[in-house]
């Protein structure tokens, strides 16, 4: 039995730009390229779903329901005839140390912890070895490490800081992207599409 495969994709400065603590759907600005790369990975049979640390909840910034307003525009804005490009999105709100009791703890879930990774395997059937994870993090790099997880890492967010860092610690992407549809080219390999700026 064939199981599904997947792209896992951190969300703040990988999907959208990176805003510190995004907490207002005002201020979610989708990275230029990222709905077309979500469409050809789609198309290359691959089920796009984010992973993301939000320990802004647990310091008290803002709550679930503001996470939840910013990842129901989100579904809206990547779409693709009328059905959203987003096959599901899990979220870490946790951090030992946070303002907020119910929050602080040191959870499975929090990269580069692989909870969420394996929730959304259980629930899709995953077949983690042909999947990966698209990122601009040292966690998430440690996270798709971790998970046995091929690993890429976009210069887009704190990506090129990131590269260097992984550099000094002997950590290693499996590819260096510029941006998610650089990203997306590389693991279809079917297209070459580049965003070109004037």
């Amino acid at each position: 039995m064939i199981r599904n495969r997947a792209v896992f994709l951190d969300r703040d400065g990988t999907l959208n730009e990176e805003v510190s603590y995004l907490s207002r759907v005002e201020d979610l600005k989708i990275i230029p390229g990222a709905e077309t790369a979500l469409k050809e990975l789609r198309k290359a049979g691959y089920l796009n779903i984010v992973i993301t640390n939000q320990s802004g909840i647990s310091r008290g910034f803002f709550t679930e329901e503001d996470l939840n307003e910013i990842h129901t525009e989100l579904y809206a804005r990547l779409q693709d005839g009328g059905r959203s490009l987003i096959d599901g999105i899990y979220y870490s709100p946790y951090h030992p140390e946070g303002k907020l009791e119910r929050y602080r703890i040191d959870s499975p879930d929090r990269k580069p912890g692989t909870g969420m990774i394996i929730k959304a395997a259980e629930r899709f059937d995953l077949d983690l070895k042909e999947s990966f994870l698209i990122g601009d993090s040292l966690t998430d790099m440690q996270c798709a490490e971790n998970a046995g997880l091929r690993k890429i890492l976009v210069l887009t967010g704190y990506g090129r800081r990131t590269e260097e860092v992984c550099a000094g610690m002997g950590i290693n992407p499996d590819y260096v992207a510029e941006d998610i549809l650089d990203a997306a080219g590389y693991i279809t390999g079917g297209f070459t599409i580049k965003q070109t700026g004037n």
